[in-house]
């Protein structure tokens, strides 16, 4: 046997091991996206005439880019979260306003990007808008982001008051000049929900729900929003006017971190 033949020979048997063992290895498989559990579904699937505009899904937020597990628009929650924001959404329609929800459930992996994005204290491309008067490095001992939300137990929620009819919330638009989340409603990004003192997510004390700097119209706007929350079951969080939970929960102890998407809550 000639040498070209002989390597030739020991080429094709170690190309037919190769073979055999591609054959006989164990095929990884991908590792299946958690679904929600059959109590929660789409907000809009109980009532379809909430506004809705999830921020964390974009760029618009204090982080500047679209938030981890956000896969689609959409609110999710709770079915009794759900159903109490419909209670709510039917007394406001009657006298001329509606809903408008920035965040619902948030999965666990959302709030670990809020982490990260913390620890990067050179990262902030948002901090004229969102926390302008906030130094970077007190946002765990300030509050403002935590290793646990309980947005990820799928009963509280993000929102605001909108006077119809609706008008369109302006475009965002990056790199333009940002405004401080604080400043006079007709300077702010041009949300089109009512004046509640200051933008959505601002980390600011102004946010509280009751500071005394807040006051007229803008007071009188978050405590009609706040009674009429209260008396569908919801519970303020004192420190974001925003910011409501649905008691008793269904989950007091649980956090989810299937993706917000559809296929979610498909059939539910």
């Amino acid at each position: 046997m000639t040498a070209l033949a002989s390597a030739f020979r020991v080429l094709a048997a170690a190309a037919a091991a190769l073979l055999t063992l591609t054959a006989t290895a164990p095929v990884a498989q991908a590792r299946p996206e958690p679904k929600a559990p059959e109590e929660f579904v789409a907000l809009r699937s109980v009532d379809p005439t909430i506004i809705q505009e999830m921020r964390y899904s974009t760029a618009h937020n204090f982080m500047g880019v679209p938030v981890d597990g956000y896969r689609q628009p959409l609110c999710i929650l709770t079915r009794p979260a759900a159903l109490a924001l419909h209670r709510a959404q039917t007394r406001l329609l009657e006298q001329g306003y509606s809903l408008k929800v920035y965040d619902c459930y948030r999965p666990q992996r959302a709030v670990n990007h809020f982490v990260r994005w913390a620890k990067d204290l050179d990262d902030e491309r948002m901090k004229g808008e969102f926390y302008p008067r906030v130094d970077k490095t007190q946002l765990f001992a300030d509050g403002y982001i935590a290793e646990k939300s309980g947005h990820s137990r799928g009963s509280t929620v993000d929102l605001t008051l909108v006077r119809l009819p609706a008008t369109p919330t302006g475009p965002y638009l990056p790199g333009l000049q940002q405004v401080p989340c604080y400043a006079p409603q007709a300077e702010r990004f041009p949300d089109n929900s009512v004046d509640m003192g200051t933008g959505y997510d601002c980390f600011d004390t102004l946010s509280h729900t009751d500071d005394p700097r807040i006051q007229g119209t803008q007071r009188a706007n978050r405590q009609f929003l706040k009674k009429t929350l209260t008396d569908a079951g919801f519970v303020n969080l004192a420190e974001e006017w925003w910011h409501y939970t649905f008691k008793p929960e269904l989950f007091p102890d649980t956090f989810f971190d299937f993706p917000v998407a559809r296929r979610s809550v498909a059939g539910h």
